[in-house]
């Protein structure tokens, strides 16, 4: 019986995907550095600390990665924040999540101050049990530091009564490494079968669909 539903933000409940990835090329464009907005789009989803490993060389990350990472932080939360916004029916989803007497945990690569900031856009806060973000975990997605994280709240849980809901197949991954199930949307731009193959035993279109499908999906098994 699945207990508690631990949940990804960015692309998942919030429409920041895109964001994050244009804010991440204009970083990478202030440190000379030309990534394509695709080829960073792809990235997300993923830490900071782990969306470098895919894009820089490892000498050039040891020597400037701290700083493009503070700077994209910083520019983030300046320039892109204010235009985030939660997909359609998250709270009805949590809502529903309650009334079934499941927990609700997020679990985000973002920094704590993000993740606060995104429970007040989703209008959540007091529908979740427990959140954790990139401090809570030494390494990001696709390890699943978080998600092992997430579900060290929730003890005395085991890992089976736990179903992880994500946007990228870096959830689907670090939730399967975490020994745990995943659910995947398809609101980050990733695909059904991508999904698939990193493990989603269910893929739904957004959380809505998954809403209106909660008694048949793998939420209500």
């Amino acid at each position: 019986m699945i207990k508690a539903a631990i949940f990804d933000i960015d692309g998942t409940l919030i429409d920041t995907v895109d964001l994050h990835a244009e804010a991440w090329v204009k970083a990478l464009e202030h440190f000379g550095f030309e990534i394509a907005f695709q080829d960073l789009r792809s990235q997300i989803g993923k830490g900071g600390d782990q969306i470098l490993h895919g894009l820089l060389p490892p000498d050039v990350i040891e020597k400037r990665g701290d700083a493009i990472k503070d700077f994209r932080s910083d520019l983030f939360k300046r320039e892109y924040l204010q235009r985030a916004r939660a997909f359609p029916t998250v709270r009805n989803l949590f809502e529903r999540i309650r009334a079934a007497g499941q927990n609700a945990v997020l679990a985000s690569s973002g920094n704590a101050d993000e993740v606060e900031t995104y429970k007040g856009i989703a209008g959540i806060a007091d529908l979740i049990d427990s959140a954790t973000s990139s401090d809570d975990a030494e390494r990001s997605k696709p390890f699943p530091d978080i998600f092992e994280a997430a579900l060290a709240k929730l003890a005395p849980l085991a890992s089976h009564e736990a179903v992880v809901i994500g946007d990228t197949p870096y959830d689907a991954e670090a939730a399967r490494k975490a020994q745990m199930k995943s659910i995947g949307v398809l609101s980050g731009g990733f695909t059904e079968q991508s999904l698939k193959d990193a493990g989603c035993i269910a893929v739904y279109r957004d959380v809505e669909d998954l809403l209106r499908n909660y008694d048949s999906s793998p939420l209500a098994s």
